[in-house]
C-alpha cells in the first residue's frame, strides 16, 4: 500500500530500479568505452535526448548493450560514433520515438511563431 504511494510521489520504482541497474553497468565497462558512454549519457540527459516516458528504459537498455559488445568484441570507440559523435548522440536518441519535454518546447515555439505572423498575441 506504501509502495503505491510512494510512486504516485516519486514514481515507479521498477524504472527507478532498473535506471541504476543500468548505470552499474555503464560504469563496469573498461577504457576508452566507460569515458565516451558516460559523455554520451551526460549529453542525453543535458540536451533532452532521453524520452521521458516507457521508451527511455529501452533506449538505456539498447544503449547499454551497443557498449558492452563494443567492447567485447574490441569495436574502436570511433567505429561505433563516427567522426561526429553530437550527430550520432542524436541520431541514436531519434530512433526512440518517445516524447521528450523539447517536443513541448518546439510546439509552444512554432505555435507563437504562427499566431505572431497571423497578428495574434497572447
Amino acid at each position: 500500500m506504501a509502495a503505491g504511494w510512494i510512486e504516485k510521489v516519486t514514481g515507479s520504482l521498477e524504472q527507478k530500479k532498473r535506471y541504476r541497474e543500468y548505470r552499474a553497468r555503464i560504469d563496469a565497462l573498461p577504457e576508452p568505452y566507460l569515458t565516451v558512454a558516460q559523455a554520451l549519457h551526460r549529453y542525453f540527459m543535458y540536451t533532452g535526448g532521453t524520452p521521458v516516458d516507457d521508451s527511455a528504459l529501452t533506449m538505456m537498455g539498447d544503449f547499454v548493450d551497443l557498449w558492452e559488445r563494443a567492447a567485447a568484441d574490441g569495436t574502436p570507440v570511433r567505429a561505433i560514433v563516427g567522426e561526429d559523435p553530437v550527430d550520432f548522440a542524436d541520431t541514436f536518441a531519434q530512433a526512440y520515438v518517445g516524447k521528450r519535454w523539447v517536443d513541448k518546447e518546439r510546439a509552444r515555439l512554432t505555435k507563437a511563431v504562427e499566431d505572431a505572423e497571423r497578428g495574434e498575441q497572447k
